[in-house]
């Protein structure tokens, strides 16, 4: 019987194989995530669902990157049919704060390039496939509430961050 531990890390739900995504696609489960929320270590959370959008949805992209300026409620954010999504953005990215502070978590592994969970890089607004620096809606918030937050392509610096605590 594995024990079950206190959570440590808040998650983006696609990362364990949920069907969340936009376009409806799965991606795989990575192991090491499976493994931990066995344990109970794990969060788990899809902002963009949890504000209220379906799958599959329209894409949306953060203007330059500007997640934390939406989050703020000073710029908005269309999907690719130019419907603002703004809210339902922002309410995602309030309920993984909720979550982080309720369970006193300090890190996220959140999704790469999403315009809710990019941590370093989201697409520019433009629905090109065009990256710039920057950061999504969610990430921002957590950023702002003092949650460190990664992406998949950092999966090693959380495994040595998990296994130091």
């Amino acid at each position: 019987m594995v024990s079950q531990l206190k959570p440590r890390l808040l998650v983006s739900a696609c990362l364990l194989g949920q069907r969340v995504r936009y376009d409806g696609r799965l991606l795989p489960a990575y192991p090491q995530l499976l493994a931990w929320q066995a344990q109970g270590l794990l969060v788990v959370l899809c902002p963009e669902v949890a504000g209220g959008l379906p799958v599959p949805r329209l894409p949306a992209e953060v203007p330059g990157g500007q997640g934390e300026l939406i989050w703020r409620g000073a710029a908005g954010l269309c999907d690719s049919q130019g419907h603002d999504v703004s809210q339902a953005f922002r309410h995602g990215a309030a309920q993984a704060v909720q979550l982080a502070q309720q369970h006193d978590l300090r890190w996220a592994l959140l999704k790469a390039r999403s315009p809710s969970c990019g941590n370093q890089h989201t697409y520019d607004g433009s629905f090109t496939g065009t990256l710039v620096s920057g950061e999504g809606v969610t990430a921002a918030a957590l950023r702002l509430a003092g949650v460190t937050v990664f992406c998949e392509d950092q999966l090693a610096d959380v495994e040595r961050l998990m296994l130091d605590v």
